[in-house]
């Protein structure tokens, strides 16, 4: 229930308060975002198999941020930023489909 509510109270303050994002970094967050889903979307695939661990969850999260982000600041220096963010987010992509389909079929399954 405290996730829930600071979700709430989080997506209410980013509402009405409108942070600014810096301008370094605009292009990574997209990737970010997409792997912070990945992250969400395995945790919840891992609470329907009930084997959810809140710091493997921590941990998933932050790495899969952290790695996307530094294979696209590499792509950018290396001059290949949009094929690499293409190729991350295509990864994070099908990871992302596939806990969803995972969770589907547990789903329907009951």
């Amino acid at each position: 229930m405290a996730a829930i509510l600071g979700l709430v109270l989080g997506v209410v303050a980013g509402i009405f308060l409108q942070p600014d994002i810096p301008i370094g970094l605009q292009p990574y967050l997209p990737i970010m975002v997409v792997a912070a889903l990945d992250a969400l979307m395995g945790a919840v695939r891992s609470y329907f198999e009930r084997s959810f661990s809140d710091r493997v969850f921590v941990v998933s999260f932050i790495s899969n941020v952290i790695t996307a982000t530094l294979l696209v600041f590499l792509g950018n220096q290396l001059g290949v930023g949009s094929q690499l963010s293409t190729a991350v987010i295509v990864v994070l992509g099908i990871r992302i489909f596939s806990n969803v389909s995972s969770i589907r079929r547990f789903i329907f399954k009951g």
